[in-house]
Order: structure tokens, then sequence, then C-alpha cells
């Protein structure tokens, strides 16, 4: 699994959009895959909870929502640029203080730069699901145009 990661993470380089999902089911192991392709590239996977949460939490929460993209792009710029940009943990983005579409928000960083990113909801269908339809945190996005690998 790991060598076909590896292969459509230079794959997507040629694409529009340079974005590729990690999908499955709690537990499948998707973390483990994407720390697994950061040891092989020596890329350390990005906390996006952990990371983007430290600097939102230092801000009043109406600026919150104004400020999580360009926090996020922030962090993802110091990352080495020839390197792929390895996401996980995007919980906090579906949090819906923050008012934003998490999925459009991570395609923006692939404009730029490769981004390998776990998914943390579930594929149903085409569908790219992320918690149930009664949570408040529920999206439910179509994959059309997405790179998506099942795990």
């Amino acid at each position: 699994m790991l060598a076909k990661v590896e292969q459509m993470t230079r794959e997507i380089g040629d694409l529009n959009s340079k974005l590729m999902l990690l999908v499955g089911p709690s537990r499948s192991g998707k973390t483990q895959l994407l720390r697994q392709l950061g040891a092989k590239l020596s890329i350390e996977p990005l906390n996006v909870g952990l990371e983007l949460g430290r600097r939102l939490a230092a801000m009043p929460m109406k600026k919150r929502s104004l400020s999580a993209g360009e926090l996020l792009r922030e962090i993802a710029d110091k990352e080495r640029t020839d390197a792929p940009l390895l996401l996980d943990n995007l919980e906090l983005l579906f949090e819906p203080s923050l008012q934003i579409n998490p999925l459009d928000l991570v395609k923006r960083l692939a404009h730029s730069k490769r981004v390998v990113a776990v998914w943390p909801g579930e594929l149903h269908s085409d569908r790219l699901v992320y918690a149930d339809i009664s949570h408040p945190e529920h999206r439910d996005y179509s994959r059309d145009g997405l790179v998506v690998l099942e795990i």
C-alpha cells in the first residue's frame, strides 16, 4: 500500500488540484500509512488540529473564522516547498464556529503544492462524509475531481 501511495503522490503533481485523500473507516490505518510515507520522504506529517488549534486559541472567538484559512496557509508554507504536505487530524476544520468549508480549504492548499491528507470521515458511494447527518459538524461532499485512495 505504501508503494501505491508513493506513486500516486508523484502523479498528483501533474494535476490541477494536487490533492490526494486517504479515506477509510476509523482505525483502518490511514494515519499509520501517512506516517510511513512521511518517514520514507523524511517529512513530518502536520497535525492540523494541534498546530492550527494552538494558533486559534490565542485569538478572540470572533476572529477565528476569518483567520483559520490564512493561519493554515502560513503553517503549510513553513514546510518544504518541493515535498508534499502531509496533513492529519483535520477534525478541527469541521468545527461549526469556524464557519469554513474544510474540503475547500485543503483543496486551496493543493493548488500550489502536493497535499496528502487523511480524511477523517468515510466514503459512501461517491460521497465523502464527515459525521452523522444529525451531528452539527456533518459534511457531505462529492468526490468528483478528487484523487481518493480507499484504505
